[in-house]
């Protein structure tokens, strides 16, 4: 989910503020990505299960770069490198940078890279607590409360996968934490349309949140109960479909749940912090 404001807006296809950013900050994205493609190729490292893990603290770096490109607190040459999809290919970038750079040393690079984003991570959502310190809007109770319910709720699911499926347990960690991605996500959407009030910008997600709140449940369940079922129905099938990969050919499937998890874990931290620090 991102969060905008209660009026809902209606894009075709695309979630609302989509848009690349100006030639030239494209260009620049484009040949930083290529030249850590290039440098990645060449190296031909191992990709696996920790590395998967180790990216979780820049997937929250580009969670909260965008949140501050929403609250308009970025600086000016920054703001095409955050928007929609921007901040994903910025993030990607710099991450790939700090793993060639970690590449190059004779330690664990996986152990290195997540080191490196935990340090990028710091000031980043100290930037967006302090916006809400600021302005006196911080009120992070209940999207915590958000993050934690999601974390335990996909981890259940989790846990009921791979009991269900046991090929899937092949998935092991990496595969929990991409349905954990996808709780989280699921009811920090449900916490800001049914309890803050906000809106849900990208249109099959605010479909299911429309039909939801037609349900007769509406009223003592919410509109958002069905998204996160949803969420987590959702990330379960793909990681199952994934863990085969993961089996024969461990580095692409551990990408592939790389990918998975960042767009599950990416918005969900973006809803969590972007609530906390403004009002609906």
């Amino acid at each position: 989910m991102h969060p905008l404001s209660p009026a809902f807006p209606t894009p075709l296809v695309l979630p609302a503020g989509f848009g690349l950013p100006p030639l030239p900050y494209l260009l620049a994205l484009a040949l930083a990505l290529a030249g850590v493609a290039f440098g990645l190729r060449r190296r031909d490292p191992a990709f696996g299960g920790r590395h998967v893990l180790a990216l979780v603290p820049w997937m929250c770096v580009g969670a909260a770069g965008h949140v501050l490109y929403a609250l308009g607190t970025l600086p000016p040459a920054l703001v095409p490198l955050f928007g929609t999809p921007s901040a994903y290919l910025t993030t990607a970038a710099v991450a790939g940078a700090a793993w060639l750079a970690a590449l190059a040393t004779d330690r664990d690079d996986a152990a290195l890279l997540a080191s490196v984003g935990v340090v990028a991570l710091a000031p980043t959502v100290g930037a967006v607590l302090a916006y809400g310190l600021t302005n006196g809007t911080l009120a992070p109770a209940l999207p915590a409360a958000g993050v934690v319910g999601g974390a335990l709720l996909g981890l259940a699911a989790g846990a009921l996968l791979f009991r269900v499926d046991g090929g899937a347990g092949v998935a092991g960690a990496a595969g929990l934490l991409a349905v954990v991605a996808h709780g989280v996500d699921g009811v920090t959407t449900a916490v800001g349309v049914d309890l803050l009030g906000f809106g849900e910008r990208t249109p099959a997600s605010r479909l299911i949140l429309e039909f939801a709140a037609d349900l007769p449940t509406a009223d003592a369940l919410g509109a958002g109960w069905l998204f996160v079922a949803v969420k987590l129905a959702v990330a379960c099938v793909v990681v199952a479909a994934v863990a085969p990969t993961v089996r024969e050919e461990p580095r692409y499937g551990y990408a592939l749940l790389a990918l998975v998890t960042a767009v599950g874990l990416g918005p969900g931290v973006h809803n969590a912090l972007l609530f906390a620090v403004s009002a609906a």
